[in-house]
C-alpha cells in the first residue's frame, strides 16, 4: 500500500483542551521492575518507552482510543515521492530547559536511534538518513517504499542535539556494557513531565514540564513510579492507599480486588506474546552435560521441549485465566496473524519422549535455562512449572532467575541456552517480530533480539521482502508465511498472549491500552 498525500493536522490534542482543572494531585503508581534506562534509545523495554513517552514526544504517537498515528512534534507529513517523506514540525515548541525544538533535533535524534549502540534500530529499518529542509521541516529518505514508517516513528523520541552534545550523551549507552553516560540517569525533552528524581530500583518522580507545548485534560501535577517487586506488598500497596494504581496486579489477587468497593480492575488482551528462544548457534552448549554438540539445534529436540509443555494447565492454574494460549509469535491484534498460524502443536509428552530418542538423547539432557522474575505475569512461576514439565520427559532444565535490568542485558550477551521473552508489537505490524526475533543476526536491526540466533535463508527473504513491499494482499501473505515458517522450524516455543489487568483507586481515570503502557495526557484523579 501506498503512501497517500497526507496533510494530517493534529487535531485530538486540541480536542483535549479543556479549561484549566482545579483540583491538582499526585499520581502514585507501581509494578514490579524498575525502568533500565532514562536513555530513549538504549534499550527497546515497553515499561521504559511507556516512562519515556512522558518526558520526550515523537514526531507522531498512537491515539488511545483508535491506535491510529497522530501528530505530536509533527502537525503535517506528506509523500515527496515513494521513498521520500516530508515532515512540518509543531511551531513554538521547547525543551523543558526551555531551548526551541529545530530541525537539527529532530536529524540528530533519527540519526542517533541508528547508531550502532542504540538499541532502537528496527524503528528504523528502512530509513536511509533524515535531511533538514528548513528550522521547521525535515525528509525521510528512504532505502525503499516503507509501508510501515508511521507506526516506527511513535517509538522513536525527539532529543536535545545541544544538551546530548554537551552532557557528553552524543551516542546511546551500550546496553551490554556497564559504563553509563549522563543520559542513563538524566532526562530532558518537550514532552508533558520533566525528571525530578530518579533512584533506581526504589522511586522515580516526574513533575509537570512548565514548556509544554499542549493543553491536556490531565491533573496530574506530580508521578511517582515506586517499583515494588513482591507481588503481596504491591498489593498491601493499594489497599493501604500509598499508591494508587497498579500496572502488575497478581493473578491470585484479581477476585478480591475486583470486590474491594474502593477499587476497581480493568483489563483487556495486550500485544505482546510470551515464548521461550533456544540458543541454535554455538557447537557447544555451556553447563549442559552433552558435550561436542547442541541439541537445541535439533528440529526434533525443540519440537519435543514445544510438546511436553502444557500451556492449557499454565493458563489455567498458573495464571489464572490471564493468558490466551497461542502457537505464534504475535497476538491477534497484530497485521499478518491468522487462526492458522495462531493453532498450537497438541501437547503430547510421549510424541516428546520418541523425538529425543530419535534426536538421539533417550535419557534427555541437561541444559540451561533463564528466566525473569519480575517483567511478566508470573514469570517465574511459568518457568518453575515448565521446568516440572520437562523433567518429565528427561530434559534437566537448570533454571536461573533474576531481575529485568540484569537480565536482558545478559541475554543480550548471547549467555542463554533457554530464555523467556515476552515481545509486544509497538507498531501493530509481524514485520516488527519477525525482523527482530527470526531474521538472521545483522545491521539496521535484523536480528536484534534474535539472542538464540536462529538462521533461516527463507526467512531471511521473506523478512527482506516485507519491509519494502507496498501491495497490501501480497505482504500480507508474506508476513503469514514467515509467521508459519517460524511455526513449521520450531524458532521459538510460544506460549500465551498476556491478558493485562490493571487495578486502582476508584477515583483513577485512565484508558486502558493494548501495549500496557498509560497515557500520560489522559488520566485524571477525583
Amino acid at each position: 500500500m501506498k503512501f497517500k498525500q497526507l496533510a494530517w493536522v493534529s487535531a485530538t490534542l486540541a480536542v483535549m483542551a479543556t479549561a484549566p482543572v482545579l483540583h491538582a494531585k499526585p499520581f502514585k503508581w507501581s509494578s514490579a521492575s524498575d525502568i533500565p534506562t532514562l536513555d530513549i534509545h538504549s534499550q527497546n523495554n515497553a515499561l521504559g518507552n511507556g516512562v519515556h513517552a512522558a518526558i520526550y514526544d515523537a514526531l507522531v504517537y498512537y491515539n488511545s482510543q483508535t491506535f491510529k498515528p497522530e501528530g505530536q512534534l509533527a502537525t503535517a507529513w506528506r509523500e515527496i515521492s515513494p521513498t521520500q517523506m516530508r515532515f512540518t514540525l509543531r511551531s513554538g515548541v521547547k525543551f523543558s530547559d526551555g531551548t526551541p525544538l529545530t530541525a537539527d533535533d529532530v536529524v540528530y535524534s533519527i540519526t542517533r536511534a541508528m547508531a550502532k549502540t542504540s538499541n532502537y534500530a528496527v524503528y528504523t529499518q528502512g530509513i536511509d538518513r533524515v535531511v533538514k529542509v528548513n528550522d521547521n521541516t525535515v525528509d525521510f529518505i528512504m532505502k525503499g517504499s516503507n509501508p510501515v514508517l508511521l507506526n516506527q516513528l511513535t517509538e522513536l523520541r525527539i532529543m536535545s542535539k545541544a544538551w546530548a552534545e554537551k552532557n557528553k550523551s552524543v551516542e546511546p549507552k551500550d546496553i551490554r556494557a556497564k559504563d553509563e553516560t549522563f543520559a542513563h540517569r538524566n532526562a530532558m525533552g518537550t514532552g508533558p513531565y520533566m525528571v525530578k528524581e530518579w533512584q533506581p530500583d526504589q522511586k522515580l518522580v516526574m513533575v509537570k514540564n512548565p514548556n509544554y507545548w499542549g493543553t491536556v485534560p490531565t491533573n496530574v501535577t506530580e508521578i511517582i513510579y515506586t517499583p515494588i517487586k513482591s507481588e503481596a506488598t504491591r498489593v498491601a500497596a493499594l489497599l493501604s492507599g500509598e499508591v494508587d494504581f497498579v500496572l502488575d496486579p497478581s493473578p491470585q489477587d484479581l477476585a478480591r480486588l475486583r470486590s474491594n468497593a474502593n477499587l476497581k480492575v480493568i483489563d483487556g488482551i495486550e500485544n505482546r506474546t510470551i515464548f521461550f528462544g533456544m540458543d541454535q548457534f554455538r557447537d557447544e552448549l555451556p553447563g549442559s552435560n552433552v558435550k561436542g554438540k547442541n541439541p537445541l539445534k535439533d528440529q526434533r529436540v525443540r519440537m519435543a521441549l514445544y510438546q511436553a509443555i502444557d500451556i492449557n494447565s499454565i493458563v489455567r492454574v498458573t495464571l489464572r485465566g490471564l493468558g490466551q494460549a497461542t502457537g505464534t509469535l504475535v497476538a491477534p491484534q497484530v497485521n499478518g496473524w491468522t487462526e492458522a498460524v495462531h493453532k498450537r502443536f497438541p501437547f503430547d509428552p510421549e510424541a516428546s519422549k520418541k523425538l529425543l530418542a530419535d534426536a538421539g538423547y533417550p535419557q534427555g539432557f541437561e541444559v540451561d535455562f533463564a528466566c525473569p522474575n519480575n517483567r511478566y505475569i508470573n514469570d517465574e512461576e511459568i518457568c518453575q512449572a515448565v521446568t516440572a514439565m520437562w523433567s518429565r520427559i528427561g530434559v534437566k532444565a537448570k533454571l536461573r532467575t533474576m531481575p529485568l535490568v540484569t537480565y536482558f542485558p545478559m541475554i543480550q550477551r548471547y549467555e542463554a541456552s533457554i530464555y523467556m521473552l515476552g515481545w509486544g508489537v509497538p507498531t501493530f505490524d509481524a514485520l516488527y517480530s519477525l525482523q527482530s526475533l527470526t531474521r538472521s543476526v545483522g545491521t539496521g536491526g535484523d536480528g536484534n533480539y534474535n539472542v538464540g540466533r536462529y538462521s533461516n535463508p527463507r526467512m531471511d527473504i521473506v523478512v527482506d521482502r516485507v519491509k519494502t513491499e507496498t501491495d497490501l494482499p501480497v505482504r500480507n501473505r508474506f508476513l503469514t508465511e514467515g509467521l508459519q515458517l517460524s511455526n513449521d522450524t520450531v524458532s521459538h516455543l510460544p506460549l500465551h498472549n498476556q491478558i493485562i489487568p490493571w487495578a486502582m483507586k476508584k477515583n483513577i481515570e485512565v484508558t486502558h491500552r493494548a501495549d500496557n503502557r498509560l497515557d500520560w495526557r489522559l488520566i485524571k484523579v477525583n
